[in-house]
Protein backbone atom coordinates (compact mmCIF):
# COMPACT_ATOMS: atom_id res chain seq x y z
CA UNK A 1 0.00 0.00 0.00
CA UNK A 2 1.31 3.45 -0.89
CA UNK A 3 2.32 6.24 1.45
CA UNK A 4 0.53 9.57 1.30
CA UNK A 5 -0.38 12.69 3.27
CA UNK A 6 -3.64 14.61 3.55
CA UNK A 7 -4.85 17.80 5.15
CA UNK A 8 -7.91 17.57 7.40
CA UNK A 9 -9.74 20.78 8.34
CA UNK A 10 -13.24 21.82 9.38
CA UNK A 11 -15.38 24.71 10.58
CA UNK A 12 -13.97 27.38 8.30
CA UNK A 13 -17.18 29.48 8.44
CA UNK A 14 -16.07 31.38 5.36
CA UNK A 15 -17.17 35.05 5.37
CA UNK A 16 -18.83 34.71 8.76
CA UNK A 17 -20.59 38.06 9.37
CA UNK A 18 -19.53 38.31 13.06
CA UNK A 19 -22.44 40.43 14.22
CA UNK A 20 -21.91 42.85 17.08
CA UNK A 21 -18.22 43.65 16.66
CA UNK A 22 -18.98 47.33 16.13
CA UNK A 23 -20.06 47.54 19.78
CA UNK A 24 -16.45 47.15 20.91
CA UNK A 25 -14.64 50.39 20.33
CA UNK A 26 -11.07 50.07 19.15
CA UNK A 27 -11.26 46.58 17.64
CA UNK A 28 -9.89 46.09 14.10
CA UNK A 29 -13.36 45.18 12.83
CA UNK A 30 -12.54 44.84 9.15
CA UNK A 31 -9.44 42.73 9.86
CA UNK A 32 -11.51 40.41 12.03
CA UNK A 33 -14.28 40.16 9.44
CA UNK A 34 -11.77 39.20 6.72
CA UNK A 35 -9.84 36.82 8.97
CA UNK A 36 -11.68 33.68 7.83
CA UNK A 37 -10.62 34.34 4.23
CA UNK A 38 -7.05 35.11 5.24
CA UNK A 39 -6.86 31.90 7.28
CA UNK A 40 -8.33 29.94 4.38
CA UNK A 41 -5.71 31.46 2.08
CA UNK A 42 -3.13 30.11 4.52
CA UNK A 43 -4.79 26.70 4.35
CA UNK A 44 -4.61 26.60 0.56
CA UNK A 45 -0.98 27.71 0.60
CA UNK A 46 -0.18 25.08 3.24
CA UNK A 47 -1.72 22.34 1.09
CA UNK A 48 0.37 23.50 -1.87
CA UNK A 49 3.60 23.94 0.09
CA UNK A 50 3.26 20.56 1.79
CA UNK A 51 2.19 18.91 -1.49
CA UNK A 52 -0.53 16.93 0.26
CA UNK A 53 -2.32 14.29 -1.76
CA UNK A 54 -5.83 15.47 -0.89
CA UNK A 55 -7.80 17.78 1.41
CA UNK A 56 -10.82 16.96 3.62
CA UNK A 57 -13.22 19.69 4.82
CA UNK A 58 -15.40 18.08 7.49
CA UNK A 59 -18.33 20.48 7.59
CA UNK A 60 -19.21 24.15 8.01
CA UNK A 61 -17.09 25.39 5.14
CA UNK A 62 -19.66 28.20 4.87
CA UNK A 63 -21.39 30.01 7.72
CA UNK A 64 -24.86 29.89 6.17
CA UNK A 65 -26.38 31.12 2.95
CA UNK A 66 -24.07 33.46 1.06
CA UNK A 67 -24.75 37.16 1.35
CA UNK A 68 -23.65 37.49 -2.27
CA UNK A 69 -21.93 35.49 -4.99
CA UNK A 70 -18.54 36.79 -3.87
CA UNK A 71 -18.22 33.99 -1.33
CA UNK A 72 -18.76 31.29 -3.94
CA UNK A 73 -16.47 32.93 -6.49
CA UNK A 74 -13.71 33.29 -3.91
CA UNK A 75 -14.01 29.63 -2.93
CA UNK A 76 -14.04 28.50 -6.58
CA UNK A 77 -10.82 30.42 -7.16
CA UNK A 78 -9.18 28.82 -4.12
CA UNK A 79 -10.23 25.36 -5.31
CA UNK A 80 -8.88 26.17 -8.75
CA UNK A 81 -5.41 26.65 -7.27
CA UNK A 82 -5.58 23.16 -5.76
CA UNK A 83 -6.98 21.72 -8.99
CA UNK A 84 -4.02 23.08 -10.94
CA UNK A 85 -1.75 21.29 -8.47
CA UNK A 86 -3.70 18.03 -8.85
CA UNK A 87 -5.01 18.03 -5.26
CA UNK A 88 -8.55 16.63 -4.80
CA UNK A 89 -10.83 18.18 -2.17
CA UNK A 90 -13.60 16.30 -0.35
CA UNK A 91 -16.31 18.43 1.26
CA UNK A 92 -18.98 17.44 3.75
CA UNK A 93 -21.76 19.89 4.69
CA UNK A 94 -22.43 20.51 8.38
CA UNK A 95 -25.13 22.30 10.34
CA UNK A 96 -24.13 25.78 9.10
CA UNK A 97 -23.97 24.86 5.40
CA UNK A 98 -26.51 22.03 5.22
CA UNK A 99 -28.10 21.18 1.88
CA UNK A 100 -31.30 23.04 2.84
CA UNK A 101 -29.45 26.28 3.64
CA UNK A 102 -27.41 27.21 0.57
CA UNK A 103 -29.62 28.77 -2.10
CA UNK A 104 -26.79 29.77 -4.45
CA UNK A 105 -24.07 27.80 -6.18
CA UNK A 106 -21.29 28.11 -8.71
CA UNK A 107 -19.61 25.36 -10.75
CA UNK A 108 -16.75 23.93 -8.71
CA UNK A 109 -13.53 22.79 -10.40
CA UNK A 110 -13.39 19.05 -11.17
CA UNK A 111 -11.16 18.32 -8.16
CA UNK A 112 -14.02 19.12 -5.71
CA UNK A 113 -16.21 16.26 -4.56
CA UNK A 114 -19.05 16.74 -2.08
CA UNK A 115 -20.67 14.04 0.01
CA UNK A 116 -24.41 13.73 -0.60
CA UNK A 117 -27.01 14.41 2.08
CA UNK A 118 -29.55 11.63 1.45
CA UNK A 119 -27.36 8.72 2.53
CA UNK A 120 -23.66 7.97 3.17
CA UNK A 121 -21.49 8.08 0.05
CA UNK A 122 -18.05 6.70 -0.71
CA UNK A 123 -15.42 8.48 -2.79
CA UNK A 124 -12.33 6.58 -3.84
CA UNK A 125 -8.77 7.44 -4.81
CA UNK A 126 -7.64 4.20 -6.49
CA UNK A 127 -4.06 5.32 -7.05
CA UNK A 128 -3.64 5.77 -3.28
CA UNK A 129 -5.88 2.91 -2.20
CA UNK A 130 -8.10 5.30 -0.23
CA UNK A 131 -11.86 5.13 0.36
CA UNK A 132 -13.58 8.12 2.00
CA UNK A 133 -17.03 7.64 3.51
CA UNK A 134 -19.33 10.47 4.61
CA UNK A 135 -22.77 12.03 4.65
CA UNK A 136 -23.57 15.74 4.54
CA UNK A 137 -26.27 17.29 6.71
CA UNK A 138 -29.59 17.58 4.84
CA UNK A 139 -30.85 20.15 7.39
CA UNK A 140 -29.16 22.27 10.07
CA UNK A 141 -30.36 20.21 13.03
CA UNK A 142 -29.49 16.54 12.47
CA UNK A 143 -30.19 14.69 15.70
CA UNK A 144 -29.97 11.08 14.54
CA UNK A 145 -26.87 8.90 14.64
CA UNK A 146 -25.64 9.00 11.04
CA UNK A 147 -22.70 6.65 11.67
CA UNK A 148 -24.87 3.56 11.95
CA UNK A 149 -25.66 3.80 8.23
CA UNK A 150 -22.02 4.27 7.14
CA UNK A 151 -20.68 1.23 5.25
CA UNK A 152 -18.14 -1.12 6.72
CA UNK A 153 -14.53 -0.39 5.82
CA UNK A 154 -13.44 -1.76 2.46
CA UNK A 155 -10.79 -4.47 2.36
CA UNK A 156 -7.39 -3.58 0.95
CA UNK A 157 -8.11 0.14 1.29
CA UNK A 158 -7.26 2.89 3.75
CA UNK A 159 -10.72 3.86 5.00
CA UNK A 160 -11.49 7.41 6.17
CA UNK A 161 -14.76 8.38 7.81
CA UNK A 162 -15.84 12.01 7.48
CA UNK A 163 -18.46 13.24 9.93
CA UNK A 164 -19.77 16.48 11.43
CA UNK A 165 -20.67 15.63 15.00
CA UNK A 166 -20.41 16.52 18.68
CA UNK A 167 -19.92 12.80 19.44
CA UNK A 168 -21.58 12.17 22.80
CA UNK A 169 -21.54 15.91 23.49
CA UNK A 170 -18.97 18.68 23.79
CA UNK A 171 -19.43 21.79 25.91
CA UNK A 172 -20.62 24.77 23.89
CA UNK A 173 -21.55 22.72 20.83
CA UNK A 174 -25.02 21.58 19.81
CA UNK A 175 -25.51 17.83 20.06
CA UNK A 176 -25.76 17.17 16.33
CA UNK A 177 -25.28 13.72 14.74
CA UNK A 178 -24.65 12.19 18.19
CA UNK A 179 -22.64 9.00 18.37
CA UNK A 180 -20.08 7.24 20.52
CA UNK A 181 -16.45 6.41 19.94
CA UNK A 182 -17.48 2.75 19.85
CA UNK A 183 -19.95 3.55 17.04
CA UNK A 184 -17.06 5.01 15.04
CA UNK A 185 -14.78 2.06 15.75
CA UNK A 186 -17.50 -0.37 14.68
CA UNK A 187 -17.13 0.76 11.05
CA UNK A 188 -13.58 -0.59 10.85
CA UNK A 189 -12.08 2.63 9.45
CA UNK A 190 -8.45 3.68 9.72
CA UNK A 191 -9.06 7.39 10.43
CA UNK A 192 -12.04 9.54 11.39
CA UNK A 193 -12.01 13.13 10.11
CA UNK A 194 -14.47 14.98 12.35
CA UNK A 195 -15.82 18.51 12.40
CA UNK A 196 -18.18 20.70 14.46
CA UNK A 197 -16.10 21.07 17.64
CA UNK A 198 -13.94 24.19 17.40
CA UNK A 199 -11.16 22.93 19.65
CA UNK A 200 -8.35 20.65 18.47
CA UNK A 201 -8.72 17.21 20.01
CA UNK A 202 -7.38 13.75 19.31
CA UNK A 203 -10.26 11.75 20.73
CA UNK A 204 -8.67 8.36 20.07
CA UNK A 205 -5.49 6.95 18.59
CA UNK A 206 -6.83 3.48 17.80
CA UNK A 207 -7.98 4.40 15.26
CA UNK A 208 -7.16 8.12 15.12
CA UNK A 209 -10.39 10.09 15.71
CA UNK A 210 -9.58 13.78 15.31
CA UNK A 211 -11.24 17.17 15.65
CA UNK A 212 -8.88 19.66 13.96
CA UNK A 213 -10.73 22.64 15.46
CA UNK A 214 -11.68 25.65 13.39
CA UNK A 215 -9.15 27.45 11.20
CA UNK A 216 -9.75 30.94 12.66
CA UNK A 217 -11.12 32.03 16.02
CA UNK A 218 -14.06 34.40 15.51
CA UNK A 219 -15.05 35.40 19.06
CA UNK A 220 -13.65 35.34 22.59
CA UNK A 221 -15.21 31.88 22.94
CA UNK A 222 -12.60 30.60 20.46
CA UNK A 223 -9.26 31.37 22.05
CA UNK A 224 -5.74 30.27 21.19
CA UNK A 225 -4.10 29.00 18.03
CA UNK A 226 -6.38 27.63 15.31
CA UNK A 227 -5.68 25.60 12.20
CA UNK A 228 -5.82 22.10 10.72
CA UNK A 229 -3.95 18.79 10.82
CA UNK A 230 -1.72 17.07 8.29
CA UNK A 231 -1.96 13.29 8.48
CA UNK A 232 0.83 11.02 7.25
CA UNK A 233 0.02 7.43 6.26
CA UNK A 234 2.64 4.78 5.52
CA UNK A 235 1.85 1.19 4.60
CA UNK A 236 -1.76 1.54 5.74
CA UNK A 237 -0.92 3.02 9.14
CA UNK A 238 -1.21 6.59 10.41
CA UNK A 239 2.30 7.54 11.42
CA UNK A 240 1.75 11.21 12.26
CA UNK A 241 -1.03 13.69 12.99
CA UNK A 242 0.62 17.12 12.88
CA UNK A 243 -1.20 20.26 13.88
CA UNK A 244 -0.58 23.33 11.69
CA UNK A 245 -1.54 26.87 12.69
CA UNK A 246 -3.40 28.84 10.02
CA UNK A 247 -5.07 31.69 11.90
CA UNK A 248 -4.20 35.36 11.43
CA UNK A 249 -5.75 36.89 14.59
CA UNK A 250 -5.89 35.32 18.05
CA UNK A 251 -8.37 35.77 20.87
CA UNK A 252 -7.05 35.58 24.42
CA UNK A 253 -8.55 35.56 27.92
CA UNK A 254 -6.25 37.27 30.42
CA UNK A 255 -6.88 37.11 34.17
CA UNK A 256 -5.17 39.81 36.24
CA UNK A 257 -4.97 39.01 39.95
CA UNK A 258 -5.67 42.15 41.99
CA UNK A 259 -6.07 40.57 45.42
CA UNK A 260 -4.95 42.98 48.13
CA UNK A 261 -4.01 45.70 45.64
CA UNK A 262 -4.88 49.37 45.99
CA UNK A 263 -6.93 51.19 43.38
CA UNK A 264 -3.84 53.08 42.21
CA UNK A 265 -1.86 49.84 41.74
CA UNK A 266 -4.38 48.21 39.40
CA UNK A 267 -3.17 49.88 36.16
CA UNK A 268 0.39 48.78 36.95
CA UNK A 269 -0.76 45.19 37.41
CA UNK A 270 -2.67 45.34 34.12
CA UNK A 271 0.29 46.82 32.27
CA UNK A 272 2.59 44.09 33.57
CA UNK A 273 0.16 41.30 32.63
CA UNK A 274 -0.43 42.66 29.13
CA UNK A 275 3.31 43.14 28.69
CA UNK A 276 3.97 39.51 29.59
CA UNK A 277 1.24 38.38 27.21
CA UNK A 278 2.62 40.41 24.32
CA UNK A 279 6.17 39.31 25.08
CA UNK A 280 5.13 35.66 24.91
CA UNK A 281 3.32 36.11 21.59
CA UNK A 282 5.72 34.13 19.44
CA UNK A 283 3.25 33.96 16.55
CA UNK A 284 3.41 37.70 15.93
CA UNK A 285 -0.34 37.67 15.27
CA UNK A 286 -2.54 40.52 16.49
CA UNK A 287 -4.15 39.62 19.82
CA UNK A 288 -7.70 40.48 20.84
CA UNK A 289 -7.83 40.24 24.62
CA UNK A 290 -10.56 40.01 27.22
CA UNK A 291 -9.08 41.25 30.50
CA UNK A 292 -10.69 39.99 33.71
CA UNK A 293 -9.70 41.51 37.02
CA UNK A 294 -9.98 39.00 39.87
CA UNK A 295 -9.32 38.77 43.58
CA UNK A 296 -10.52 40.41 46.78
CA UNK A 297 -9.56 44.05 47.37
CA UNK A 298 -10.74 46.70 49.79
CA UNK A 299 -11.53 49.12 46.97
CA UNK A 300 -13.47 46.65 44.82
CA UNK A 301 -16.48 48.92 44.93
CA UNK A 302 -14.49 51.90 43.69
CA UNK A 303 -13.18 49.79 40.82
CA UNK A 304 -16.72 48.81 39.80
CA UNK A 305 -17.79 52.43 40.15
CA UNK A 306 -15.05 53.53 37.73
CA UNK A 307 -15.61 50.72 35.21
CA UNK A 308 -16.05 52.98 32.17
CA UNK A 309 -12.85 54.94 32.83
CA UNK A 310 -10.96 51.73 33.59
CA UNK A 311 -11.86 50.28 30.18
CA UNK A 312 -10.43 53.35 28.46
CA UNK A 313 -7.29 53.15 30.60
CA UNK A 314 -6.76 49.49 29.68
CA UNK A 315 -7.18 50.26 25.97
CA UNK A 316 -4.60 53.02 26.30
CA UNK A 317 -2.15 50.69 28.06
CA UNK A 318 -2.58 48.07 25.32
CA UNK A 319 -2.11 50.62 22.53
CA UNK A 320 1.11 51.84 24.14
CA UNK A 321 2.48 48.30 24.38
CA UNK A 322 1.77 47.29 20.77
CA UNK A 323 -0.32 48.44 17.80
CA UNK A 324 -1.41 44.80 17.43
CA UNK A 325 -2.76 44.43 20.96
CA UNK A 326 -6.51 45.05 21.21
CA UNK A 327 -8.90 44.95 24.15
CA UNK A 328 -12.21 43.22 23.52
CA UNK A 329 -13.63 43.81 27.00
CA UNK A 330 -12.62 44.46 30.58
CA UNK A 331 -14.50 42.29 33.07
CA UNK A 332 -14.57 43.19 36.74
CA UNK A 333 -14.68 40.08 38.91
CA UNK A 334 -13.05 41.63 41.97
CA UNK A 335 -14.89 41.27 45.26
CA UNK A 336 -14.81 42.93 48.66
CA UNK A 337 -12.83 41.04 51.34
CA UNK A 338 -14.89 39.27 53.97
CA UNK A 339 -14.79 40.75 57.44
CA UNK A 340 -15.38 44.13 58.99
CA UNK A 341 -13.29 46.24 56.59
CA UNK A 342 -15.43 49.19 55.49
CA UNK A 343 -18.08 48.70 58.17
CA UNK A 344 -16.41 51.19 60.48
CA UNK A 345 -16.17 53.77 57.72
CA UNK A 346 -19.85 53.44 56.85
CA UNK A 347 -21.25 52.69 60.24
CA UNK A 348 -22.69 49.36 61.27
CA UNK A 349 -26.32 50.28 60.60
CA UNK A 350 -25.73 51.57 57.06
CA UNK A 351 -23.39 48.71 56.18
CA UNK A 352 -25.98 46.22 57.41
CA UNK A 353 -28.72 47.96 55.43
CA UNK A 354 -26.71 47.73 52.20
CA UNK A 355 -25.92 44.05 52.81
CA UNK A 356 -29.57 43.37 53.58
CA UNK A 357 -30.72 45.09 50.39
CA UNK A 358 -28.21 43.17 48.26
CA UNK A 359 -29.64 39.89 49.57
CA UNK A 360 -33.33 40.88 49.62
CA UNK A 361 -35.35 38.66 47.21
CA UNK A 362 -38.28 41.08 47.30
CA UNK A 363 -36.05 43.96 46.18
CA UNK A 364 -34.74 41.71 43.39
CA UNK A 365 -38.32 41.07 42.22
CA UNK A 366 -39.18 44.77 42.28
CA UNK A 367 -36.01 45.59 40.35
CA UNK A 368 -36.83 42.94 37.74
CA UNK A 369 -40.34 44.34 37.23
CA UNK A 370 -39.17 47.94 37.01
CA UNK A 371 -36.35 47.25 34.56
CA UNK A 372 -38.06 44.67 32.33
CA UNK A 373 -38.85 47.18 29.56
CA UNK A 374 -35.39 48.73 29.82
CA UNK A 375 -33.69 45.33 29.40
CA UNK A 376 -35.82 44.58 26.34
CA UNK A 377 -34.83 47.92 24.80
CA UNK A 378 -31.18 47.31 25.67
CA UNK A 379 -31.21 43.90 23.96
CA UNK A 380 -32.78 45.46 20.85
CA UNK A 381 -30.20 48.26 20.70
CA UNK A 382 -27.08 46.37 21.84
CA UNK A 383 -27.80 42.82 20.78
CA UNK A 384 -27.76 39.80 23.04
CA UNK A 385 -25.45 40.07 26.07
CA UNK A 386 -22.37 37.89 26.17
CA UNK A 387 -20.84 35.59 28.75
CA UNK A 388 -19.74 37.40 31.90
CA UNK A 389 -21.64 40.59 31.08
CA UNK A 390 -23.70 41.99 33.97
CA UNK A 391 -26.53 42.55 31.50
CA UNK A 392 -26.58 38.78 30.94
CA UNK A 393 -27.29 38.26 34.66
CA UNK A 394 -30.28 40.61 34.33
CA UNK A 395 -31.68 38.97 31.20
CA UNK A 396 -31.35 35.55 32.84
CA UNK A 397 -33.23 36.80 35.89
CA UNK A 398 -30.16 36.70 38.15
CA UNK A 399 -31.00 39.98 39.86
CA UNK A 400 -29.20 39.05 43.11
CA UNK A 401 -25.92 39.22 41.17
CA UNK A 402 -26.90 42.65 39.82
CA UNK A 403 -27.74 43.81 43.35
CA UNK A 404 -24.46 42.54 44.79
CA UNK A 405 -22.49 44.38 42.12
CA UNK A 406 -24.48 47.57 42.67
CA UNK A 407 -23.91 47.32 46.42
CA UNK A 408 -20.14 47.33 45.88
CA UNK A 409 -20.34 50.58 43.92
CA UNK A 410 -22.74 52.10 46.46
CA UNK A 411 -20.40 51.32 49.34
CA UNK A 412 -17.53 52.96 47.49
CA UNK A 413 -19.45 56.16 46.79
CA UNK A 414 -20.74 56.45 50.34
CA UNK A 415 -17.29 55.89 51.82
CA UNK A 416 -15.76 58.57 49.56
CA UNK A 417 -18.52 61.05 50.37
CA UNK A 418 -18.30 60.23 54.06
Amino acid sequence: MSSFRFLHCADIHLDSPLHGLSRYEGLPVEDIRSATRAAFDNLIQCALDEAVDFVIIAGDLFDGDWRDMGTGLYFAGAMGRLDQAGIPVFILAGNHDAASILSRSVPWPPNVRQFGARRPETHRLPALGVALHGQSFPTPAVTENLVLAYPRGEEHAFNIGVLHTALAGRQGHADYAPCSVEDLRSRGYDYWALGHVHEFEIVSTAPPIVFPGNVQGRTIRETGAKGAVIVTVADGEVTAVERVDLDVIRWVRLDVECGGATLEAVPTLIRAALGRLQGANGSGHPLVVRVSLTGAMDEAGALHDRAAQLREDVRAIAAALSPDLYIEKVKLRVTRPTGAAGVAALGEDLAALIDEGAADPELARVLAADLERFMLAASTALGEPEEGELRLSATQGDWPTVLRTASLALRSRLMREG
